[in-house]
């Protein structure tokens, strides 16, 4: 039977409730759900959809870093926006993490995200 692991670093925001930054069973991790907070700032990314779509992007990086994969190894990522208007300018800065064979995903828009911020993504990766 696979057990489950817990996947914690301080390159991304800390869990603020009963959950975990990531998990890991087997090959398949999952990063839970990643906001436009700066860990090494302690600050929230203000601005532009794209700026905090980089943060949280970085955090998602950095969570599937600390379990050994890499973007590279995403299988799927769900996108949840505060205002489906910012989708062009979110999907432009997604690209630039995801350059070739990029996840699956699926983008909503949902009506209230974590402290207000724009965007929260999160991911399921495999390493082979």
């Amino acid at each position: 039977m696979t057990k489950k692991e817990i996947i914690k670093t301080d390159k991304a925001p800390a869990a603020i409730g009963p959950y975990s930054q990531g998990t890991k069973a087997g090959n398949l991790i999952f990063v839970s759900g990643q906001i436009p907070f700066n860990p090494e700032t302690e600050k929230m990314v203000e601005g532009s959809i794209k700026d905090q779509t980089e943060q949280s992007l970085k955090n998602v990086k950095a969570v599937l870093e600390a379990a050994g994969a890499t973007l590279d190894d995403v299988l799927k990522c769900t996108v949840f926006l505060k205002d489906m208007d910012t989708f062009s300018e979110m999907n432009e800065k997604y690209a630039e993490f995801f350059k070739e064979n990029p996840p699956a995903r699926a983008a909503v828009e949902v009506a209230r995200l974590p402290k207000d911020v724009g965007i929260e993504i999160e991911a399921i990766a495999i390493k082979q």
